[in-house]
């Protein structure tokens, strides 16, 4: 867990995808995130967490739905969201945070 805490405790913000190899949603999810992170470039950050290889994590932040989405700043959770979401909704959330 402490690995997790040096990622979010950043003054840019980070984009976390919790997601599943398995889940379809979580497939469609991959282009909007590379996306995302091209067009934010060192702005923000978009990390990838996989569910079934991170449960502790996971059940720690009752991840329930895939894929949950959340925007971390200075260690705080700013927003979360479970389900697909699209690049330009995604990038206008985050530029609320740089």
């Amino acid at each position: 867990m402490s690995k997790f805490g040096e990622l979010i405790e950043t003054r840019i913000p980070v984009l976390l995808d919790f997601y599943a190899e398995w889940d379809e949603a979580c497939k469609i999810m991959n282009p909007v995130l590379r996306d995302v992170a091209a067009a934010l470039g060192d702005k923000a950050r978009v990390i990838k967490i996989d569910v079934d290889k991170n449960k502790e994590l996971a059940e720690a932040l009752r991840v329930k739905g895939l894929p949950t989405l959340m925007i971390y700043k200075n260690g705080e959770m700013k927003w979360r969201q479970s389900g697909e979401q699209d690049a330009d909704t995604l990038i206008g959330l985050i530029n609320e945070y740089i």
